[in-house]
C-alpha cells in the first residue's frame, strides 16, 4: 500500500496545471484513500468555472493511476472550492448538539488516536502537536491532525492554511492538507477573529462532527491537539472514543507541573493510558554566547515521569526559530536543524514503540 501511495503521489506531482504548478503542489487533492487495490480521491478546483475545464485532466489522472501495479480500481471525483453560479453549496451546519450513538466515536480507517494534553495553557502543546504530526509524516506515517482547541484554535496559523473545507453533501467534510498532514480545525469553520461562543453540548456536537463526519481516510495515527485543562472536550473524547493514549506536555516549572498532574489524573480516571511525558522549553541556548540556561527550571518533568512510571519521551528546547516557524505557517519539524532533529527523534521513538 505504501508503494501504491507513493506512486499515486508521484503522478499527482507530475500533472502540470495550465496556470502553473501541479495538483499536489497547488493542494488540490483531497481525501486520498487506498484500500487494498482500490484508490479514491477528490480533485478540488479553486472555482466551478475552472472545474468545468478540468474533466479531461481528471480522466487522464484516473487512467494514469489505474496503470500502477497493484491498483484494481480508481475513483477520482472532481469538485470545486467555491459555490456554483446558480446552485448553492450544501448547507454544512457545525457545532450542533451531539447525536446519540452506539459505537465509539472513532473515525473509520484510523489505526491509532493520540491526544496531546496539558494541564495549563502556554506550555507549547499546540506547537508540539503540529511539529510531531509533521515529523511523523516525514517518517512515512499517514498522519491526521485534529485541532480540538475549540475556543483557541491555532493549527490553521501554525500549519499555514486557512480556508473552509469542502462538503459535497452538507454532511461529509473533506479535510485540508498541509506539510503531508491531513488537517481539520474549528478555525476553518469560523471567520477569522470570530469566537466560538458555545456551551458544553455544542462543544460535544462539534467534536462528534470532526471525528465522524470528516473524511480522514486511511491513517496510521490521528493526533488530537486538546485544549488546556480538564473540560468538556477531554471528557467527551475520553468517554466516547477509544484512545490509544495520551501524551502530556509540560514545562519544567512547578506551576506547570501542578496542572499537568491534574491532566494526568483526569486521563487515569477516564482509563486513557499515559504513553509518556514531553518536557517543552527545557533549555535555552543563547545565540550570542552559546550559554545554556534553564529558564523554567530543570528536571521537573523527568522526575514526574519517573514517579508515574512512564517514559520521558523528549526534552525540547525553547528557541526563536520554533516560534517564527509556527507564526509563518511552516512548522520547524518540516526543515532541518537541532529542533527538527529533536522532533524527528520523538517521532521515531513513538513509531518504534508502536504508539504511532
Amino acid at each position: 500500500m505504501v508503494e501504491i501511495r507513493s506512486e499515486v503521489e508521484r503522478i499527482l506531482g507530475e500533472i502540470a496545471l495550465p496556470d502553473g504548478g501541479t495538483l499536489l503542489s497547488r493542494d488540490m487533492v483531497r481525501a486520498l484513500t487506498i484500500e487494498g487495490g482500490a484508490v479514491r480521491f477528490v480533485i478540488e478546483a479553486p472555482s466551478p468555472d475552472i472545474a468545468r475545464h478540468m474533466e479531461p485532466m481528471r480522466r487522464a489522472v484516473e487512467q494514469a493511476v489505474s496503470g500502477i501495479a497493484g491498483v484494481s480500481s480508481v475513483s477520482v471525483a472532481l469538485t470545486a472550492h467555491g459555490p456554483a453560479e446558480k446552485t448553492p453549496p450544501p448547507s454544512l451546519k457545525f457545532g450542533g448538539h451531539a447525536k446519540p450513538q452506539s459505537q465509539p466515536m472513532n473515525p473509520a480507517g484510523v489505526d491509532r488516536i493520540l491526544v496531546v494534553g496539558s494541564g495549563k495553557g502556554g506550555v507549547g502543546k499546540s506547537t508540539v502537536s503540529a511539529n510531531l504530526a509533521v515529523a511523523l509524516a516525514r517518517a512515512g506515517r499517514r498522519v491526521g491532525l485534529l485541532d480540538a482547541d475549540i475556543y483557541g484554535p491555532s493549527q490553521p496559523r501554525m500549519m499555514g492554511i486557512n480556508k473552509r473545507p469542502a462538503s459535497p453533501d452538507g454532511k461529509t467534510i473533506i479535510p485540508l492538507q498541509a506539510h503531508g498532514v491531513t488537517l481539520m480545525s474549528i478555525g476553518f469553520m469560523l471567520e477569522e477573529g470570530k469566537a466560538a461562543v458555545w456551551r458544553g453540548p455544542m462543544l460535544m456536537g462539534a467534536m462528534q462532527q470532526m471525528m465522524t463526519q470528516v473524511e480522514w481516510g486511511e491513517l496510521d495515527v490521528l493526533i488530537i491537539d486538546l485544549p488546556p485543562g480538564t473540560g468538556d472536550v477531554q471528557l467527551t473524547l475520553g468517554q466516547k472514543a477509544e484512545l490509544t493514549g495520551a501524551l502530556i506536555v509540560s514545562t519544567p516549572q512547578d506551576v506547570a507541573l501542578l496542572d499537568a498532574r491534574k491532566a494526568i489524573d483526569m486521563f487515569q480516571t477516564l482509563k486513557v493510558p499515559i504513553l509518556g511525558m514531553i518536557e517543552n522549553m527545557s533549555t535555552y541556548i543563547c545565540p550570542t554566547c552559546g550559554t545554556e540556561a534553564h529558564l523554567f527550571g530543570h528536571g521537573g518533568v523527568a522526575a514526574e515521569a519517573e514517579k508515574l512510571g512512564v517514559p520521558l519521551l523528549a526534552a525540547l528546547p525553547i528557541d526563536l526559530d520554533t516560534r517564527l516557524s509556527g507564526d509563518a505557517g511552516t512548522p520547524i519539524a518540516a526543515g532541518d536543524g537541532p529542533v527538527a532533529q529533536g522532533f524527528a527523534q520523538l517521532a521515531d521513538r513513538l513509531i518504534k514503540g508502536g504508539m504511532a
